[in-house]
């Protein structure tokens, strides 16, 4: 793996939530690369254990643990065997997330035949359980991480929490009503917990991805003869560089935030890595 740039964090201990996702385990790879010893929460443990594998392949440190992020009582657990086999966190990444179909909608505008037409998904539609899956996967699967490992930072130094925010938070996408409040919370709550953890050294940031193609948007973007959709001609048409990004692209800004010595009086921040999406206007 190549880094845009070259930090030390020997001695570091990186927990990853959602680390084996496409952006999570391309973030867990990055801070291994840099020298830290890095925990690698998700659920799929045969996910879990090839991101493991190529980062020891790599040379770097990693160990993988399933856990529900809701389940705090499971993360404490968690947390116990993370000391005791690779020390106490001192760099949380917040990147469980995730949507869910019953809470999308068919069409992005309503129109008034759509009461009539069960086969459309409109906003009288939207399912609670889905709604309330989101904002616990999304807020809920955020908090809880924090709550759990931000005990190991207080007595700690140069220690930091990156939350994963979205496009969403800045504007609400068309279709994605609860995934677009949730991400809003996210950025939120990072703003939030910068101020609370201010006294004790512990910074907060976010990162807000633009458009990438990862496992939870595929069918959105990609239709079944692999060609775009509609979709994803549209969020194309409204990024000013005309293409989705790379998961490598998000590096350089974590790396930086990362960074005690690049980054030690940025705190509350929501950096847009977007490609130009949220500075233009459409027209």
């Amino acid at each position: 793996m190549n880094l845009p740039f070259q930090i030390n964090l020997e001695n570091k201990v990186a927990v990853v939530t959602g680390g084996s996702g496409v952006l999570g385990s391309e973030v867990s790879k990055a801070l291994a690369m840099s020298g830290a010893k890095v925990a690698i929460l998700a659920r799929n443990q045969k996910k879990i254990d090839q991101v493991v594998y190529e980062i020891e392949q790599m040379g770097g440190e990693a160990l993988g643990y399933s856990v529900d992020v809701l389940n705090k009582d499971k993360l404490e657990n968690v947390r116990k065997k993370i000391i005791s086999e690779l020390g106490h966190c001192t760099i949380l990444i917040n990147g469980a997330g995730g949507n869910h179909p019953g809470a999308t909608t068919s069409h992005e505008r309503f129109e008034k035949e759509d009461l009539e037409n069960y086969e459309q998904h409109s906003f009288f539609d939207l399912e609670n359980e889905a709604v309330e899956n989101i904002f616990n996967i999304n807020f809920l699967g955020t908090l809880a991480p924090t709550q759990v490992f931000a005990q190991d930072m207080i007595q700690s130094e140069e220690t930091t929490i990156i939350n994963i925010s979205s496009m969403n938070a800045y504007k609400p996408l068309t279709k994605i009503p609860a995934y677009s409040s949730a991400k809003a919370a996210i950025s939120n709550f990072t703003q939030w917990l910068a101020v609370y953890f201010s006294k004790i050294g512990i910074r907060v940031n976010a990162i807000a991805p633009g458009f990438f193609l990862t496992e939870q948007n595929k069918d959105l973007l990609i239709k079944a003869d692999g060609e775009y959709s509609e979709r994803a001609h549209k969020i194309i048409s409204q990024t000013p560089m005309e293409r989705f990004g790379n998961p490598k692209e998000l590096i350089g800004t974590l790396l930086w935030l990362v960074d005690h010595s690049s980054s030690s009086f940025v705190n509350g921040i929501v950096i847009p890595v977007d490609g130009g999406f949220s500075s233009y206007s459409g027209v």
